[in-house]
């Protein structure tokens, strides 16, 4: 597919991709629309920032353009997205594209008041996007039935099964109607959501534009090692290299991004911050803003790692790495968004040596040192065993080969010089 004049739309969908400036597909966009719109269940695993709200946003609306009216306390399509952000996210592009049409597109998130959420879903809605955990809130209560449900799409389910939310999706499937059209869509694969595949999907088409767990190509990915305690100040370095642009940082706690962003502000350097500890109205807020350039530095925790897209981001710093090698993935996901390019920086201090590696061989890179030395084991080791000591054993740490026998170790991995990045 060349444009999206090719896929037949109805004309009301196709006159708003004009006029937002949409006329060629993305290839998630390319190969999914057509299968959609066929009837067809899809798997489909594309890198994040590929669009793939559109993917499968355009032909649901196609369909229940044709559908009728829902009845009241119904939905004909529920999608399905594990943060507050990305529901948002989600229902804003709908709502760009339902807006000269007769479909009403909802939300309902955690975070916000119940009682508007019931009140909105009373008159019933030809789209509800919705995190799990709030939807089965108004399912307990009656507010909202699923037996009239024509269309699921689960999108980043694999953050889902990350976030717990298995036990809650297995409920929602069982008030769906066994007759329906099923999307998943999904940066990473693994055995577990291979097994969600084939209990939610009916002979799926598999949809796969880029190797799973691999970034988009034009983030320019890097490594700084650096000592746990001087970050901070490495960070503010990095941040007055660019003082105009706008730039993500990822924190692994509510905790330390919070006291990040004081710090930060502190400094004179405009910064806000999202992590679980604040209401949705303060996320919002702190978004808008963000997008509005008022403020130039986000810090947030990984709940913020899939529900922000902002085309203007082209820097990335993880200040903490990741403990689940994928939400790297998702994380430099944020920049490089929509075929542009970003840069990603990873912060690597000694007890995160082994986060490093997974994330390395996930993404099977190495990536480019930008400063600081590889940190030997003899420094890694302790490390990692104070901070299991202050907080309990990482999910990130290095673990033992499956199968061996308490005492034994790895041997341990051989160090290799790495590609040192020159000096602008």
């Amino acid at each position: 597919m060349t444009d999206f004049t090719m896929f037949g739309l109805r004309p009301v969908l196709q006159s708003g991709l004009d006029a937002q400036g949409f006329d060629t597909p993305t290839p998630i966009q390319a190969r999914a629309i057509p299968m959609i719109m066929q009837g067809r269940d899809i798997l489909g695993l594309a890198q994040t920032g590929t669009g793939k709200t559109l993917a499968f946003g355009l032909p649901v609306m196609h369909a229940l353009l044709s559908a009728g009216r829902p009845a009241p306390k119904t939905t004909q399509a529920l999608i399905l997205a594990p943060t507050r952000e990305l529901v948002n996210q989600i229902a804003a592009t709908l709502d760009g594209f339902a807006r000269k049409t007769p479909l009403k597109v909802q939300r309902v998130v955690g975070g916000a008041g119940l009682r508007p959420q019931i009140q909105k879903l009373a008159k019933g809605c030809d789209i509800l996007v919705a995190t799990p955990g709030r939807l089965l809130d108004l399912l307990d209560r009656g507010a909202v039935s699923l037996h009239a449900t024509q269309m699921l799409v689960l999108d980043e389910a694999d953050q889902m099964l990350d976030l717990g939310f298995i036990h809650a999706l297995r409920k929602i499937a069982g008030l769906l109607p066994e007759r329906r059209q099923t999307l998943m869509f999904s940066a990473t694969m693994n055995k577990q959501m291979n097994e969600i595949a084939d209990a939610y999907l009916t002979r799926p088409e598999r949809i796969q534009v880029s190797a799973p767990g691999r970034p988009a190509d034009k983030i320019d990915q890097a490594v700084h090692f650096v000592a746990q305690g001087d970050k901070a100040k490495l960070l503010e370095s990095y941040l007055k290299q660019h003082p105009d642009d706008l730039a993500l940082v990822f924190s692994r706690t509510k905790h330390g991004a919070e006291k990040l962003m004081k710090l930060l502000n502190s400094w004179d350097i405009p910064a806000g911050s999202i992590h679980g500890n604040k209401s949705q109205g303060q996320r919002e807020r702190t978004l808008q803003a963000f997008r509005d350039g008022r403020v130039k530095v986000l810090v947030a925790t990984d709940v913020a790692a899939r529900g922000i897209d902002i085309p203007d981001m082209r820097h990335v710093y993880n200040y903490d790495l990741p403990e689940v090698p994928e939400n790297y993935v998702h994380r430099i996901g944020r920049t490089a968004r929509a075929g542009a390019s970003g840069r990603a920086m990873a912060f690597c201090a000694p007890a995160e040596m082994g986060d490093l590696r997974g994330i390395e061989k996930l993404m099977r890179i190495e990536l480019t040192v930008a400063g600081g030395s590889v940190w030997s084991d003899d420094l890694a080791g302790p490390a990692r065993a104070a901070a299991r000591k202050r907080g309990g054993a990482r999910r990130g740490a290095p673990r033992p080969a499956r199968g061996a026998g308490e005492g034994e170790r790895r041997k341990p991995r051989e160090q290799k010089p790495r590609r040192q990045r020159k000096s602008a």
